[in-house]
């Protein structure tokens, strides 16, 4: 009876094993080799700003009469944008141009005494004191004149700053005044408008890390995104590298410049851009890094291995031993390709990785299929039937045998 019961169970064994075998079949993935471009890249944030922005003031001070422009209007260089009350600025020139005018009539008297007293001085008419005092009182008037005609002078440029003009061809980004408000200029010269110069050529200021700022040079790639435009890509050029430090909590960050060219004016100033600096780049043959970890085990070698030719030479494209394909996988300068339903192992030189794909410079050509994993599983058939030949059928099927058997 025991003998009987092992005999059973031995067999069951045996079915299942055998079962099992003729249920797996083997599973290469492989991958294709061909061109890629691999990338290592620095991402920092930035804010999108005019090339070129300047800030208009004025250096008198008075009331805002007239203004000519406003928000996001173009004007060019030399366009008059504003008018300050000019009444008190008259005045003050009209004071200066009296005062010139008196100061040229004390001069004229001033030479004419000093001749007439050096003319009777030399006919020993006059003494030298009196000469030596017309001399003098003619050299002050000399001097009063220039003082007189710089403050006219001065007076006539006051005028002039009351009209205020574009120094640029650009366009009206701020205006910070309304006509009638009063415009102060004692301590500080007060902004009016703030322009920009062209706003289809923008930069990026961006905020690179300590950290990574070695890696970024002058001329880099650089592709960047803004909030407002999502699926939208810019592509920009690193063009300076500020050595000025910022520290925010403790964080050290440097301001590195990136031309942004805006030919569709889509970039607004103030808009943040996440940016990508590209700091290397390589294009050529690639394969992903997962070809470097894989390593066939004794039963994918069995699998693929041919059987021994009569003659017991070595059939051609045999694979090594297990602890061969350890030994060259070791180098992580080793693939696997596979030709057919062989596998066999490829020496290669290595560039560029960006941690996903490695440049693979020499051993390997477009179109060679590099293997990345190879596994055994259970064929989808015998998942769908089942693999215990002793379990019941299913109960309508065993109702309908039982009807066929009937009829």
């Amino acid at each position: 009876m025991v003998l009987g019961v092992v005999v059973v169970a031995f067999a069951i064994l045996m079915i299942v094993r055998v079962t099992k075998s003729a249920n797996k079949e083997l599973v290469i993935r492989t991958h294709v080799v061909g061109e890629y471009t691999v990338e290592n890249t620095v991402t920092a944030t930035g804010t999108i700003e005019p090339v070129e922005t300047v800030e208009v003031g004025t250096q008198v001070s008075g009331k805002v009469e007239k203004i000519y422009v406003d928000f996001n209007d173009v004007v060019k260089k030399g366009q008059l944008m504003a008018e300050l009350d000019k009444q008190t600025l008259n005045q003050s020139l009209s004071r200066a141009k009296a005062s010139l005018t008196s100061a040229e009539s004390q001069l004229n008297y001033a030479k004419l005494t000093y001749e007439r007293t050096q003319q009777l001085y030399e006919a020993n008419a006059a003494t030298l004191a009196a000469y030596q005092d017309a001399q003098n009182t003619y050299t002050q008037a000399q001097m009063n004149k220039k003082n007189a005609q710089a403050s006219y002078d001065q007076a006539r440029v006051d005028l002039g700053y009351a009209e205020i003009y574009s120094p640029i061809d650009g366009i009206v980004l701020d205006r910070a005044v309304e006509v009638g408000q009063t415009v102060a200029a004692s301590f500080s010269t007060p902004t009016l408008f703030t322009l920009a110069n062209d706003l289809t050529k923008m930069q990026v200021e961006a905020d690179v890390d300590e950290a990574d700022i070695g890696q970024v040079k002058e001329g880099q790639k650089v592709t960047f995104t803004v909030d407002a435009y999502m699926d939208d890509v810019f592509d920009g050029t690193v063009n300076q590298i500020r050595m000025k430090p910022t520290t925010t909590s403790n964080v050290v960050t440097y301001t590195v410049i990136i031309d942004a060219p805006n030919p569709d004016q889509k970039l607004f100033p103030g808009m943040t851009a996440s940016v990508t600096i590209v700091t290397e780049e390589q294009t050529g043959l690639a394969v992903p890094a997962e070809a470097f970890n894989f390593t066939p085990d004794e039963q994918v070698l069995k699998a693929l291995r041919k059987p021994e030719p009569p003659q017991g030479g070595k059939p051609e494209g045999e694979h090594p031993s297990r602890e061969e394909g350890e030994a060259v996988a070791s180098s992580r300068s080793m693939v696997w390709l596979k030709n057919g339903d062989q596998m066999m192992p490829r020496p290669v030189k290595t560039g560029m990785s960006d941690g996903a794909y490695k440049i693979i410079e020499q051993g390997v050509q477009a179109g060679d299929s590099v293997v990345l994993s190879a596994q055994f599983v259970v064929k989808e058939k015998a998942k769908k039937t089942g693999e215990n030949p002793f379990m019941p059928g299913p109960p309508g099927r065993n109702r309908n045998n039982s009807s066929q058997q009937k009829k």
